[in-house]
């Protein structure tokens, strides 16, 4: 039987408080890339291991690391002189009874049309190569250690870690606001207006009271930057587009937007910020896995943070990545469900070999004045032992890529 604590908390929510800061990577970030191809891949070979054996075998592609290639930038277009190379590590079953799993071109594959779907720019490899123009592949999979694959063949799947993870609803404005500019700059209507915006897009946001000041990063490519005039007229214009988006998505007294505050005219392209491919893989800054978004869409330095890299980590035991998003889902399920909840933190643990719907559980939420306590925390009981009883449905909605961890 799983453990239940419900405990009210003191204090004021994030949205309240003078300070906040919020970070988000967006999708052509280097870090992003990882965390995107990694868990893709997981849900690949989950399919192939559904396909050949009825079920999820073990694996956690959860180690990786993209080495940044080498670009020279230039007006009207400049050449890639050395591809990225993206190294996927960790463990997967590459077979059983005989059969054989096809790791390797299933990893290949996947990256392949990720890249392809999502960067604009990047040519990653046809379908006959094993190396693309603008991507190399190194696999680094090996198969697991035995304990840890005989969990997948017990009557009961139990966790596969001792693991803790915590999540938290409802999301600040601050925190909407940083993932939703993001997501407009790397919109498909956005790009069609300004092809030149790449997809390696950061935003930081701060809030001091109820002003609130973004810093962007966008990174421009150079194939269509004929001038340097040229690149801060365009500057000005996804500015004002920006602004523009955000004025009709906000209740704060003021928006500061700042964009590649790097920039310094008159230095060429040495004083502004150009790609050739729209990533900043392509030459500035490699990527990891783990070291981007929270499986929100955000990095909130003011929430509580599990850390566990959730990508790639196998959907049906592993509970860094089960937990992670599990326990944002519940925080979620209470806020809406339950009268007199102003904010709330769920956070669960496990231990290894125990069944997965079984774990050490706090809830931890901040009351509206006049809201009976005890009522609040019953019903916030209720409803996280409801969600626990249906974890198997979430894993398997999990498996099948159903829930975003980027």
């Amino acid at each position: 039987m799983c453990s239940i604590r419900v405990e009210t908390l003191q204090g004021m929510p994030v949205s309240e408080l003078q300070v906040e800061m919020v970070e988000r990577k967006g999708i052509g970030h280097p870090d992003s890339i990882c965390d995107a191809i990694m868990d893709r891949v997981s849900i690949e070979l989950s399919k192939e291991y559904v396909s050949q054996f009825g079920r999820i075998l073990h694996h956690n592609i959860d180690k990786a690391f993209l080495v940044a290639g080498d670009a020279e930038v230039r007006f009207g277009g400049g050449i890639v002189r050395e591809p990225m190379k993206l190294i996927f590590g960790d463990r997967a079953t590459d077979g059983l009874n005989g059969r054989e799993v096809p790791i390797r071109e299933i990893a290949i594959r996947t990256a392949k049309n990720w890249l392809r779907e999502n960067l604009r720019f990047v040519d990653p490899g046809g379908p006959d190569t094993m190396d693309g123009p603008h991507m190399t592949y190194q696999l680094e999979i090996k198969p697991g250690s035995a304990e840890l694959v005989d969990i997948f063949s017990r009557s009961t799947i139990g966790a596969n870690d001792t693991s803790a993870a915590v999540g938290y609803w409802p999301m600040t404005e601050t925190e909407r606001l940083v993932r939703e500019t993001e997501q407009f700059i790397n919109s498909r209507t956005f790009k069609e207006e300004f092809p030149e915006a790449g997809e390696d897009v950061k935003v930081m946001g701060v809030r001091l009271g109820r002003e609130l000041r973004l810093t962007s990063a966008v990174a421009f490519v150079d194939r269509f930057i004929e001038s340097e005039a040229q690149y801060f007229r365009r500057k000005q214009q996804i500015y004002e587009a920006v602004m523009a988006f955000l004025s009709k998505r906000t209740t704060m007294d003021k928006i500061i937007f700042d964009l590649n505050t790097l920039d310094e005219p008159g230095r060429g392209v040495g004083g502004i910020y150009l790609s050739v491919l729209g990533t900043s893989a392509e030459s500035g800054d490699s990527g990891q896995i783990g070291r981007g978004n929270k499986v929100n869409g955000v990095i909130s330095i003011n929430r509580p943070m599990g850390t566990e890299a959730a990508a790639g980590k196998n959907p049906v035991s592993h509970v860094g990545k089960i937990y992670s998003v599990f326990t944002h889902q519940v925080a979620q399920k209470v806020a809406e469900e339950v009268p007199g909840v102003r904010e709330v933190y769920i956070w669960m643990v496990s231990q290894i070999g125990k069944p997965i719907n079984e774990p050490v559980t706090a809830a931890q939420v901040i009351v509206a004045k006049g809201a009976r306590k005890s009522a609040v925390e019953r019903h916030v009981h209720e409803v996280v032992e409801r969600e626990l009883a249906g974890i198997q449905v979430f894993c398997r909605d999990l498996a099948a890529g159903k829930y975003s961890i980027c």
